[in-house]
């Protein structure tokens, strides 16, 4: 057949068409960057160092209770011998009066990091609307009406106004943080596919989706907070009558908004869905076990090896866990220590 000069051209456009097809890189090529392109060099090496061992190791972790920041960490230290590797806490703050625990935390947290450990904070916000006095019982946990969420939401709205106001202060510790280049592993608005919590159960864009994109927005761009690894927290999906949590993805603020993908898994409940479902969603990602009551087994993390780290919440490690127990996962080969990690993950000064 003969061949036309338009023809040549013709195939030309369709040779590098199919070969630019063939090099477009897959979604996951660059899961390992952070969503904030001017993250911190401290948060980068947090990051980097979980995607090393992704897959191989475990981190250790507990969390403290902001009244009591080294008491269930301690009791780690008494059953096995070994500290966690991950220490963790929250910036909801309590009504102790002029004691200002948050203050406490960010000191403490500072303390951890200075001495090798890496950092996870959370932050159980109050309704925007409600004084912080009101705390976990009588404020974070409850609904709000459509209304007031369509208000919170909205910028330019009374209640926007109030969230901002909130945020901001939480800012301010942050800063702290980021002034001592301290690295957080940033988890708020956790559980947001369960029913308890006044920002739960908002699936969709206008949703919680909406929520998570205003901090993201705020605390990056406008605080400029470099040193927050952002971790997108739901809840484990389970079906308990009056106590539901619902599908990951209803919740999920996208790649471009999330570093890692964490699960909360209370009653002992490490389903293989709960596993692989954030694989799945996180396309690369890094998952981790964001708070959990009866730690997992050995066989558990053999089966779910993408876990990067898991965090038992407070005093569940004596309540929901026997020392026996506790030791033996410390001593599992998979699972990386305080002590180990320092001997692995050198903290940048």
């Amino acid at each position: 057949m003969k061949i036309f000069p338009k023809h040549f051209f013709i195939v030309f456009i369709l040779l590098v068409v199919i070969s630019c097809a063939k090099e477009k890189p897959a979604a996951t090529t660059h899961a390992n960057e952070p969503v904030n392109p001017n993250l911190s060099e401290e948060a980068r090496s947090v990051l980097s160092f979980l995607y090393q061992i992704k897959g191989e190791k475990i981190l250790t972790g507990q969390h403290n209770y902001g009244h009591e920041l080294l008491r269930s960490t301690d009791s780690v230290k008494y059953f096995t011998g070994k500290l966690p590797a991950v220490w963790g806490s929250d910036l909801l703050g309590y009504d102790f009066g002029s004691k200002n625990v948050r203050q406490d935390v960010v000191e403490e947290a500072i303390r951890q990091h200075q001495k090798g450990s890496i950092i996870t904070l959370m932050y159980h916000q109050v309704k925007p609307f409600d004084h912080d006095s009101l705390g976990f019982q009588k404020s974070v946990k409850g609904r709000v009406t459509d209304d007031e969420w369509k208000q919170i939401v909205t910028p330019g709205t009374e209640y926007y106004q109030m969230w901002e106001q909130k945020v901001d202060s939480i800012a301010g510790y942050l800063k702290q943080l980021k002034d001592a280049k301290v690295p957080v592993l940033w988890r708020p608005y956790h559980e947001m596919n369960g029913i308890w919590f006044w920002y739960g159960n908002r699936p969709g864009e206008e949703g919680y989706q909406k929520l998570w994109k205003m901090m993201y927005d705020r605390y990056v761009h406008h605080h400029q907070l470099n040193n927050l690894i952002w971790v997108w927290n739901p809840n484990a999906p389970r079906d308990l009558e009056n106590d539901e949590a619902y599908a990951y993805a209803d919740f999920f603020p996208g790649l471009d908004y999330v570093d890692i993908l964490a699960a909360d898994i209370y009653h002992n409940d490490y389903r293989q869905s709960h596993h692989d479902e954030l694989v799945e969603l996180g396309e690369g990602k890094l998952i981790a076990i964001g708070e959990c009551g009866k730690l997992p087994t050995a066989e558990i993390l053999e089966k779910q090896p993408e876990w990067v780290w898991f965090m038992d919440w407070a005093r569940y490690i004596w309540t929901a866990n026997d020392p026996d127990s506790v030791k033996l996962l410390y001593d599992n080969p998979r699972c990386m220590s305080f002590e180990e990690l320092k001997t692995h993950y050198p903290k940048a000064e």
